[in-house]
């Protein structure tokens, strides 16, 4: 998806985890997935620069499609979509 694209991607859950280092986003990400439908996206708000390879990672072993990240000032936003 492109940038644009993301930005208005309609999200089921928003998990803002910007205020913890790793692992903390990903287990944030871990525990939130539970809470969406499968096909919904779900965008992880993180500050940790290790998260933009744990996320996707995560994502291809769970089978979850990670459609891209975004970023921000002082933060990303990592979307994916549950499988």
């Amino acid at each position: 998806m492109t940038t644009e694209e993301l930005k208005n991607a309609t999200v089921a859950k928003s998990v803002d985890a910007r205020g913890t280092a790793c692992p903390g986003p990903l287990l944030a990400a871990k525990k939130a997935i539970g809470e969406i439908e499968s096909g919904e996206i779900m965008e992880i708000l993180s500050a940790d620069e290790g998260t933009k390879h744990d996320i996707p990672r995560w994502c291809n072993k769970m089978e979850h499609d990670f459609l891209g990240m975004v970023e921000e000032d002082s933060f990303t936003r990592l979307f994916l979509k549950k499988a």
